[in-house]
């Protein structure tokens, strides 16, 4: 089934990143942005953010993280208060997994796999 997800691993704790707000967008033909869906991070630092029956448009997305405010609650500070993540999905359809590696003064991702 096709779908956009994420996971998310606080690496300065060790744990999943629990609470996080996740936004995906959408690339639209002028240029412009719009939104497609909105989750929060389960216990498992994971969320779905778009889950279809339906072949999903191949195209540009960016899933935009709300790492600031994650980090607040924890009581620290976040050199990165949002973590913006845009990729290409070139075919329409299929499982597009992008994880998140997580720290106050750091990231890093790639593509994953379910």
């Amino acid at each position: 089934m096709p779908a956009i997800t994420t996971h998310i691993l606080d690496v300065s704790g060790g744990a999943p990143a629990s609470g996080v707000t996740v936004a995906l967008d959408h690339r639209a033909a002028d240029g412009s942005w719009a939104s497609v869906a909105e989750a929060c991070t389960d216990a498992n630092g994971r969320a779905t953010l778009l889950q279809s029956e339906h072949p999903m448009a191949a195209g540009d997305y960016r899933l935009r993280f709300d790492t600031g405010a994650y980090f607040g609650r924890k009581g620290l500070e976040a050199f990165f208060p949002e973590v913006v993540v845009s990729f290409r999905i070139a075919a329409s359809g299929g499982h597009h997994h992008v994880p998140l590696l997580l720290s106050p003064y750091g990231y890093s991702t790639y593509r994953g796999s379910k």
